[in-house]
Order: C-alpha cells, then sequence, then structure tokens
C-alpha cells in the first residue's frame, strides 16, 4: 500500500480459491475483489463455478486452498453459515423461500426477528421501531398493497420481492442474490433491477445473472467466470466484446 493511500479494506476478497469435487475442479484458482457499496454481476455458463463461488463464500462448501476475507480481515474459511450470516452476509437463493401460510407482514417480521424464537413473534405486539422497519422494507420492495395478503398467493416476482425484503430486515453488509429475475415478466425484471439499484446505495450487492438485458440495467461491473476462473472483467459492453468470452459464453 502507498504512504497516504486510505482505500478502504475490501468488504469481499477472494484469493486463489480452489474447490475440487471428487477430481472436478468447480472453482480453479479463482480470485475476486469487491469494493464496499459496490454492485457486481456475476455471469457465465452453467458449470462456470457461480453457485460453488457463493457456496464458499457462505460457509457452504469449505476450499481445498485460497483466501476468502470479508472487511478486510474475517477469514470466512473457518466459519460455519449460522456464523457467516451473523457477520451481516445475507443470501438469497433462485427459488424464493417464504413462509407462503403467512402474510407478507408476519414474514417481515419472522425476518426482524433474528435469534429470538419466530414464532412467538407473530404473537408479540410489534414495537414502534419494528413496523418503522417494516413499512420502509414494504416501500422498498413495493408491496405496501400486498401487506395483508398470504405469500403464496403473491406473484412469483413479488415472492422474490418479499424474500430479498426478509433479507434486508436483517441488515446484511453483503447481499448475494442468485438468479433474481429467473421467469420473471419483463415488467418484473425491470423493476427487480430498479431495487437492487436501490439497495445498492447502502449494501454492496454480489448478483449472479444469465439474463443480460437485467445486467445491462444495473449497470455495474461484470465479471464472467468459466471452469472456475475468471475469463474477464470489466463493463458489460467490454466483456461482451471479448472474443473469448464470445466463444465459451455468448455463442455468437
Amino acid at each position: 500500500m502507498l504512504i497516504g493511500d486510505i482505500s478502504p479494506k475490501p468488504i469481499l476478497y477472494v484469493d486463489g480459491v480452489t474447490v475440487t469435487f471428487d477430481g472436478f475442479r468447480a472453482l480453479n484458482d479463482l480470485s475476486l475483489v469487491i469494493a464496499p457499496g459496490e454492485m457486481r454481476a456475476i455471469i457465465g455458463p452453467n458449470g462456470a463455478g457461480k453457485t460453488t463461488m457463493m457456496d464458499v463464500i457462505t460457509g457452504k462448501t469449505r476450499p481445498d486452498v485460497g483466501t476468502v476475507a470479508f472487511n478486510g480481515d474475517v477469514d470466512l474459511t473457518k466459519m460455519d453459515e449460522a456464523a457467516i450470516a451473523q457477520l451481516g452476509i445475507g443470501r438469497k437463493f433462485q427459488k424464493p423461500t417464504v413462509f407462503e401460510s403467512h402474510t407478507v407482514r408476519d414474514n417481515l417480521q419472522l425476518a426482524l426477528a433474528g435469534l429470538r424464537k419466530p414464532f412467538a413473534v407473530l404473537f408479540a405486539r410489534e414495537t414502534a421501531k419494528e413496523k418503522e422497519r417494516i413499512d420502509e422494507l414494504l416501500v422498498l420492495t413495493k408491496l405496501t398493497e400486498a401487506v395483508d395478503r398470504m405469500a403464496g398467493d403473491l406473484s412469483h416476482g413479488q415472492k422474490q420481492w418479499l424474500e430479498i425484503g426478509m433479507l434486508m430486515a436483517q441488515e446484511p453488509a453483503l447481499l448475494l442474490v442468485d438468479e433474481p429475475v429467473a421467469g420473471m415478466t419483463d415488467a418484473e425484471t425491470e423493476e427487480t433491477a430498479e431495487l437492487l439499484v436501490e439497495i445498492n446505495k447502502t449494501h454492496s450487492v454480489v448478483v449472479v445473472e444469465h439474463d443480460m438485458t437485467f445486467v445491462k440495467a444495473l449497470g455495474v461491473k461484470v465479471t464472467v467466470l468459466h471452469e472456475g476462473s475468471v475469463l474477464a472483467e470489466g463493463p458489460l459492453d467490454q466483456v461482451q466484446a471479448n472474443e473469448r468470452v464470445i466463444e465459451v459464453y455468448l455463442g455468437r
């Protein structure tokens, strides 16, 4: 580091990470740096290592070798999933997982509960602070009009937004989002891009996605994975013009 350099520590630092499953290298010397407040889109063909990368960051999979650090110096490779979640890393899987037999408000209350016994929360009086936070999340996710609807009755897109709201209720510093617009209408896809851009004003976000229209709407730096390594990195227009990326992923 240069004298006088006060650059902030990366919120996520992945260096030289390799993961092998029965002789298959799912990640191969993967290195990635996410700055505080950054949103990064991760793209790549099936089998490129995107999900394994998320599994390593969240403690679901242990790397064979390599460094995975959070907020500069917290070693994630020695922590389990629960401890990593408590640190402030939230993960949204591709398929929404909400409590379908409870209302939108109930779902957000359960998410706010944290370490308390979840279903006891449903019978407790909502505090003014909790109500204020839930109202904020309803506005953020555009679910204010659906607050008393059962989560199971929501559209696919609304369920995705509710789950993102539930993650936000836990105040993660870093949000990992896996293919959030899969199965969405064009209108829902556009609104999801707007939602993540809004979240990125106050949180770091990593988005794994296949939909290039959606990635373009995010307007962020893109990392292309291939065979467990970084193939290319930069603005979307730049990586789309990369001959190697065209060959292995875009198929043009």
